[in-house]
């Protein structure tokens, strides 16, 4: 059975796909701005390719992580059909119940 038939599996390699491509955004969008001459120090130096790798290893598990957390925060909602936490900050509390508390 291949690990793609399974939901949750599916559901994290296509979020850590769309992190990846952020990430590899971010690093071109880095490198064509030039802040603070980071495209300069990367290219002058013998290991600027072991550098770059480096920054967009970060940049891969950095924006990776938030995509699949993100996605994974989000399946209740899906769920449930709408956003859980706009229900809440609107004072809709149908799912939930007081529950009477003692305390010494």
């Amino acid at each position: 059975m291949s690990p793609f038939r399974l939901p949750l599996f599916r559901l994290l390699a296509i979020n850590v796909a769309i992190g990846t491509a952020a990430a590899l955004l971010m690093l071109a969008g880095l490198m064509w701005l030039n802040p603070l001459g980071l495209r300069d120090l990367i290219l002058a130096d013998r290991a600027g390719a072991v550098a770059a790798g480096l920054l967009l290893f970060g940049l891969v598990v950095t924006f990776g992580s938030t995509a699949m957390g993100s996605a994974i925060m989000m399946l209740g909602a899906r769920e449930s059909g709408g956003d859980s936490t706009r229900n809440h900050a609107r004072g809709d509390t149908s799912e939930s119940e007081a529950i009477l508390v003692r305390v010494r």
